[in-house]
């Protein structure tokens, strides 16, 4: 059994922190973390977000605009892979000696003053870590947690409370995982993504290989996914999932009215029902995943059933931003192949009597997608109609000959008879959806850019629209 490096810094006492792009995702949490802790803490972004409002509201001196200054009387400094080394607040404290850490360490260092339970995977993190974080609510555990996406129960996404206990989503992209010291953990599925960081899909393994032989306490993960359950196989682990050999395994699944009821069975013994207040099949899982790491560590069943009854969701997982003419408009963080086609299988699933679905997607990084366009062949084929847009960068360079269109090649070479409509630019896709959208149908639009804002912009269009057709007709 290997143990985890040792955090950098030690939060037992307070702390003079700063934290460099503070409204960034991931590093907004951490630092509403670290002032709910105790610590003094500062933060810098490059502009004005709604988030930092929360921060400040956390008790964070945030400035807008990066300032030399801001680092002289810090204790030590953290900052996210987004914020290059030419940084002006990462080159002062270079020089001024101040203690300067990746997310990875400040992040480790606050998992080592509790008992960490981390959620980690290629997707499916966020949804599951608060489902554990709500089930250790229930059972009146005070956890605190630190988590990727907003929980709808709670309107953050961070929290500390000094319990025991702490629930945090355990990132893979830059190796942060393997940075903390953990009790126990989840893990998902392991799929290909991140081969900026990797390099292949082998070392993603590994990755994840090596992250489990640092956990010393409880490891709970999928048996339906094939990579997982290799893994389980090289590990003592905790088995989940719909597969007969999972130790904790859902039965009797039946979705209906955008929701999921089944059954638990602990090795062959019936430990009761959930009923899951989700879309998805993915979801019964996760829902699974949460509920076996809570019962390992002594939450009895019908406690953790009864905090997956109420649980709300988490901002952009299938968030149904409104219903406008019959028509249901949904956003999602979805952006990977399998994440897509969950989310598509999930809405033709349901139960909620649509009878179109219509997908909308925006491809997400250069480099992502010079590496994987041609895995989205079959990521849409529960949609009726699929809409492409351009990538959108994510701060990546342009990468000749990679645009959006290689996905559209993708689908039409997999699927001929697939109806794909390739929009490019933003004010045509909105014009599109705004007059193609009809009465039954789901419009689900997916993706990590600024795809989050499009129900607004179709259902403001579409009232524009119908404000211009009674002008015409009085």
């Amino acid at each position: 059994m290997n143990a985890a490096p040792t955090p950098p810094i030690d939060l037992s006492a307070p702390r003079r922190l700063h934290v460099v792009g503070v409204g960034g995702p991931g590093m907004s949490a951490i630092a509403i973390v670290l002032a709910e802790m105790g610590h003094e803490v500062t933060g810098s972004d490059i502009r004005e977000r709604s988030v930092l409002d929360r921060v400040r509201a956390a008790g964070v001196d945030v400035h807008v605009g990066h300032l030399r200054d801001l680092v002289h009387d810090r204790d030590a400094i953290t900052w996210s892979t987004a914020i290059p080394e030419r940084n002006i607040e990462r080159d002062e404290a270079d020089k001024v000696g101040v203690l300067s850490m990746h997310r990875s360490g400040m992040l480790a260092a606050i998992c080592a003053r509790a008992k960490s339970l981390a959620v980690a995977g290629t997707h499916g993190k966020t949804s599951t870590t608060s489902m554990l974080m709500l089930i250790l609510a229930e059972a009146g555990l005070k956890p605190s947690f630190v988590i990727g996406g907003d929980v709808t129960d709670m309107g953050t996404g961070a929290q500390w409370t000094g319990g025991e206990w702490l629930v945090v989503e355990a990132d893979e992209s830059d190796g942060t995982h393997l940075q903390l010291p953990l009790y126990g953990t989840i893990l998902t599925n392991v799929e290909v993504d991140h081969l900026e960081h990797y390099g292949s899909f082998e070392a993603i393994v590994d990755g994840f290989d090596r992250y489990l032989a640092q956990v010393n306490g409880p490891r709970v993960l999928c048996i339906d996914d094939p990579t997982t359950a290799l893994l389980a196989d090289r590990h003592e682990c905790i088995t989940y999932g719909t597969d007969p050999a999972a130790d904790f395994r859902a039965v009797d699944v039946a979705a209906g009215e955008g929701s999921f009821k089944f059954d638990v069975e602990h090795r062959g013994r019936r430990l009761g029902s959930v009923s899951l207040p989700l879309r998805g099949v993915h979801n019964v899982r996760n829902a699974t995943a949460a509920l076996a790491m809570a019962v390992t560590i002594g939450v009895p069943f019908e406690v953790a059933a009864a905090a997956l009854a109420k649980f709300g969701g988490v901002a952009r997982r299938f968030d149904v931003r409104g219903v406008d003419g019959g028509a249901t408009l949904v956003d999602d963080y979805a952006h990977l192949p399998s994440e897509i086609s969950a989310v598509l299988a999930a809405a033709r699933q349901s139960g909620d009597g649509w009878q179109r679905v219509v997908a909308v997607f925006q491809p997400n990084r250069f480099n992502r997608i010079v590496n994987m366009w041609p895995d989205y062949h079959s990521a849409f084929v529960d949609a009726d109609v699929v809409v492409l847009t351009e990538i959108y960068a994510s701060g990546t360079a342009p990468i000749p000959g990679v645009t959006g269109k290689l996905l559209v090649n993708a689908v039409l070479d997999a699927h001929p008879r697939q109806r794909v409509v390739w929009m490019p630019k933003r004010s045509d896709l909105v014009q599109f959806l705004a007059h193609e959208l009809g009465e039954g149908d789901v419009c689900i639009s997916m993706g990590c850019g600024d795809i989050a804002a499009l129900p607004d912009e179709v259902q403001a269009l579409r009232t524009e629209l119908r404000a211009e057709r009674r002008l015409r007709t009085t």
